[in-house]
């Protein structure tokens, strides 16, 4: 990365730092562009610049969090010694970091609102792309060290991000004991299913 790009990089930080605030106080939907152009002391165009749209600036926090949860992870899975372990840890970490986070109920906001466009639709895909192959690896690591059964790791990979994301929706109005509870049997039911005949048709 050459100067230039550095401090474009340094400039778009500072101008999503300050838009996040504005996000968790009134929501996605309630801050508009002018209200980011008061907050961040930037002009319109500048803005317009370096994100495109309002979708952009938000994408790039929704972005930096997916990073942040992952370095969460990679320092903490170590401690995990079992593929399920991991699968446990997993659920534990997703609903702690939903609960405690301050751009949650801006990005219930964001992913259930109106059609976006294309190149944001686009990197959603991307981001979406990185949680299954993430999924993945984690599931793979399992089949191969003879933990799990040797299925189609991309289906369970998708099942997988398909239990997390209902889950993230119907979770909001719990306690969070009753959340992580809730997490915890997803959990339990992704790696051990809930017929008591083990026989598989």
């Amino acid at each position: 990365m050459n100067k230039k790009q550095l401090q474009s990089e340094q400039t778009k930080k500072k101008l999503a730092d300050a838009s996040k605030a504005l996000f968790v106080q009134k929501g996605y939907k309630a801050t508009s562009i002018e209200d980011i152009v008061a907050a961040t002391g930037s002009s319109k165009g500048n803005i317009y610049y370096h994100f495109k749209s309002k979708e952009g600036l938000f994408l790039y926090l929704i972005d930096e969090w997916d990073r942040e949860w992952e370095a969460s992870w990679k320092s903490k899975v170590h401690l995990y010694r079992t593929s399920t372990e991991k699968i446990y840890g997993l659920a534990e970490q997703l609903i702690l970091d939903d609960i405690n986070h301050p751009l949650t109920k801006a990005a219930d906001e964001f992913f259930t609102g109106e059609k976006k466009e294309n190149d944001i639709e686009e990197r959603i895909a991307v981001l979406f792309e990185r949680h299954i192959q993430f999924n993945k690896q984690l599931i793979q690591e399992g089949i191969d060290s003879g933990e799990f059964n040797d299925q189609n790791v991309e289906h369970l990979a998708l099942i997988l991000e398909s239990t997390i994301i209902g889950l993230s929706q119907m979770s909001r109005k719990l306690e969070p004991d009753e959340a992580l509870a809730l997490y915890r049997q997803a959990a339990s039911v992704f790696l051990h299913g809930i017929a008591k005949d083990k026989q598989h048709n």
